[in-house]
Parts: C-alpha cells; structure tokens; sequence
C-alpha cells in the first residue's frame, strides 16, 4: 500500500512539473514581445501571433483531448506531449526568423494543449471524490505560481540575456520532466480505440478557432473591424453546429450532455467569468505599472510574486476546506474578497505608490485562491465518472475562450475611455502649431503636458477597465450562492 502511494506521488510530481513547465512558457513570452519584435524586425500586430497563435492551437487541441486520453492513455500522452513541447522550444531557441519561431510556437501549442486536460484527467482519475479537494489544491500550485513566476523570470532574462535563452531554458526543463516521466509514470489508464470524429473536429476548430481569434483581435483591432465581426460570426456558427451535432453523434468528440448536470454548469459558469477578470486583470496591472509608473518588467514582475505565493500556498489548504464543507462558503467568501479589491482598483491614479499596488494583489490574490479549484473539482465531481474527461475538456476550453473574451473587453474599454478622456480635456483648449514654436523651453514644456495627459487619460481608462472586471466579479458572486455547499462524497 505504501509503495502504491509513493507510486502515485511520483506520477503526481511528474505531472505537476510538466504543467508548470508548459504554463510557465506562456507567460515569459508577452513581457519579451516588445524585444522579440526589435530582433525580429516585425511589427507589433505581426508579434501577437506569438501567443494568438499558440492560443488558438491550444483552443482547437483541448476540445479532442478526451478522444486522446482514451486512445493513447495517460503515460504515452504525456511523453507524446512533452517531445512536441521540447521540439517547440528548441524551434524558438536556434531561430532568429519570424516564421521559425512562429512555428515553433505552434509546435509547443500541440504539447500545451494535450498536457493540461491530461494532468485533471490523471487527478480525477487517481483520487476519490472526497478527496479530489485537496488534490486539485494541490495541482493548483503549478498552475497559479507559473503565471505569477513567468514575468518576473522573463523580465530578469531579458535585461541578462538574448530572448532565445528563455526557450533553451524550457527545452531544457522539458527534457528533464520527459526523463522524470520515464522512470516514475507508471499509470497508463483505460487505452480503447474510439472511432475518430472528423466532422466534429473540423466543427470544434472552426468554432472555437474563430470564436478565440475573433476576440483576440477585438482588443487590437476594435469591436467594429469587419474581421473580428466575421470571424465572431463564423465561430458562433460553426459553434452552434458542433453542439447539435455531438448531441446526435453516438460516440461524440466532446460530450455536451455534460450540461446537464446544473452543479457543472453553475461551477463552469462562475469559473468562466472569474477567468474573464483574472486574464483582463493580469494583462492591465503590467500595462499600469511599465507604462504608467515605469517599472521596468523585473520590478513589475516582482510585484506580483508575493501574490502568486499566497495562491501557491493556498491552494491545498482551499482544497481541504472543499473537502470537509463544500464550495459554497469558499466561493462566496473568495468572490467578496476579490470584487472588493477588484473594485480598489478602479481607483488607481498616476501617483498610487508600489507598496499599496502590492497589498492590493495579495489580497486579491488570496481571494482568488479560495475559489478557483474548489469550483472546477465541485463541477467535476458532479459528473459521472464516464463523463470526467469530456469535463475537464469543457472546462479547460471554457477557461480559454473566457480568457480572451475578458481581455478582449477589458483592452478596449480600457482603449475606448483613454480616447474619450483625452478628447474630453482637449474639446476646450485652443489648438498649438508645435512647428511654428522655436523657444525649446516651451517645446519642452508642451511634450511634458501631452505625455502627462496621456499618463492621466491611461489611467482613467484602465481603472474603467477594472470597472467592468468588478462587474464579473459581482455577476460570480450572485451565482455563487446558487451551489450546493455539501461535502464531497465517495
């Protein structure tokens, strides 16, 4: 029995290390974008395929997981998905052309994308229900410190190194977690051979894909952009085809009866629009803090790793707490937490200072860390066995679909209030001909008033930002008191 468990705890510490590793590698790339781009020599809306593009791979892949857990099994998916994530980065590291690296990216997506679902699935299938608290508390930590750390290291890499280093560095940390896997992942799982849905796939990649690069571009390119409408359109549509049609399917790619389980459906609901303020959220303070304050992206990043430990060292006692009580008080209280900070905010100026920037986070996120396991393991749990893996898929999908809705809206309300403001404060002042002033004290004098207006007109627009993410929250909070707060049971 004991050696049964020491068994599980290496499979275990062999899952959460390859977890940490693949999100670990999407959050250093967007603080060396602006560098990237310099060495690249690409513009900035070339740059953000980078991670689109990574993003809508992961989209397309997380949908046909289940189909893959049940073919492959647990132990040659994830070694599948690690060579995939070692090939990716070594791609980004040797290259210094755009469509390499693009490549090579895309290749990390496919192991990304696998590697998540997998890593609930194996947690789901190893612990029992009242158990599954703890254990999701506990996976949780690989995925709440990765995003935290992955700044802060990105941002010391780049003022010692060349960018590539980064991708060395994750090739070389995938090779150690596919070394680890040899000798310690023993579960393989229930291996069959289901019948492949090619209709429901081409369905669920034009569906997803379009719905994910719709709202990607709508930060960047705006609501109204004749691109961002058509691929929302397409999506949706091909979205409406894909769940009718698993609906009919009798061996589906992603089984949406898994809505019919009300637990799962408020848990996912609730799940998706905290995500929707915590990415919007996490993509804004950066925006403040290097281009409002000037920090510089190491000083940025360090601001937020008190936060990420807090949610590292959370998550396993949120987890026993779900165990022995049930969702609904944690949710509730983590919610509160975070819509009153949330809230605080919105009440950024040009002179907030770090130390209150940082209390703010921490307690933010230790709000966070209440919640967000215990409600994806209480919607989990609800589902028969049969059907985890298809939830987990959902879930993971819903999470990133949610992630770019939030940031879609967030980046252009905060765009859209920059601009009012702006035109707001100049509507009454006389237009000045810079060209025709030859006294370099008041050209001076003007350039210092235009850049603290547009400082000012930020600011007002990211705590507008924040504003509408207090609202998700508010919406999460109100659902929140709707779940069934009982203990898990077996």
């Amino acid at each position: 029995m004991e050696e049964k468990e020491f068994s599980i705890k290496k499979v275990l510490f062999v899952l959460m290390f390859g977890m940490f590793i693949v999100i670990l590698n999407q959050t250093v790339v967007n603080v060396a974008l602006p560098v990237m781009m310099d060495d690249l020599k690409v513009q900035p809306t070339t740059a953000q395929w980078l991670v689109t593009g990574f993003m809508l791979v992961n989209g397309i892949l997380i949908p046909i997981s289940a189909y893959l857990v049940q073919r492959f099994g647990f132990r040659k998916l994830f070694l599948i998905a690690m060579v995939f994530f070692i090939i990716g980065s070594i791609f980004c590291g040797i290259s210094d052309e755009f469509s390499i690296v693009l490549t090579g990216r895309l290749i990390q997506a496919v192991g990304a994308g696998i590697l998540m679902p997998l890593g609930m699935n194996v947690f789901m299938t190893v612990f029992p229900p009242e158990k599954r608290g703890s254990a999701m508390g506990t996976m949780g930590i690989a995925m709440i410190l990765a995003p935290a750390i992955g700044p802060t290291l990105s941002g010391w890499i780049i003022e010692h190194h060349p960018w590539q280093v980064m991708f060395y560095g994750m090739a070389i940390l995938g090779a150690v977690a596919l070394c680890f896997a040899f000798g310690w992942f023993k579960i393989v799982g229930e291996v069959s051979k289901p019948k492949f849905d090619y209709v429901g796939t081409v369905f669920s990649t034009l569906g997803f894909g379009g719905m994910l690069y719709g709202f990607s571009e709508a930060g960047s390119k705006g609501w109204d952009s004749a691109i961002v409408i058509s691929c929302l359109a397409v999506g949706a549509l091909f979205l409406i085809a894909f769940f009718i049609y698993q609906l009919k399917a009798s061996n589906p790619l992603l089984e949406v009866r898994v809505f019919k389980s009300p637990v799962f459906s408020l848990a996912l609901a609730i799940n998706g629009i905290n995500t929707m303020a915590l990415f919007g959220g996490m993509l804004l303070l950066p925006i403040y803090l290097q281009n409002i304050l000037g920090y510089s992206p190491l000083k940025s990043g360090v601001l937020m790793l008190p936060g990420a430990l807090i949610m590292g060292l959370m998550g396993p006692i949120a987890g026993k707490i779900f165990d022995k009580h049930g969702a609904r008080v944690l949710a509730i209280i983590g919610l509160l937490i975070t819509g009153v900070t949330t809230y605080e905010f919105t009440q950024l100026t040009v002179d907030t200072t770090y130390k209150h920037i940082m209390i703010l986070y921490i307690i933010r996120s230790f709000g966070m860390s209440l919640l967000m396991m215990p409600i994806m393991t209480a919607g989990i749990n609800a589902l028969p066995e049969k059907l985890i893996s298809h939830g987990n898929a959902m879930i993971n999908t819903i999470r990133q679909v949610a992630g770019s809705i939030g940031s879609a809206i967030l980046v252009t309300v905060m765009t859209s209030h920059t601009k009012d403001y702006i035109k707001d404060m100049l509507k009454d002042q006389p237009k000045v001909d810079t060209s025709q002033i030859k006294d370099p004290a008041i050209l001076a004098q003007i350039k210092e008033k235009t850049i603290q207006l547009i400082h000012e007109a930020t600011v007002h627009g990211i705590n507008g930002a924040f504003m509408i993410a207090t609202i998700f929250v508010g919406v999460a909070f109100v659902l929140a008191f709707f779940l069934k707060n009982k203990k898990p049971t077996a």
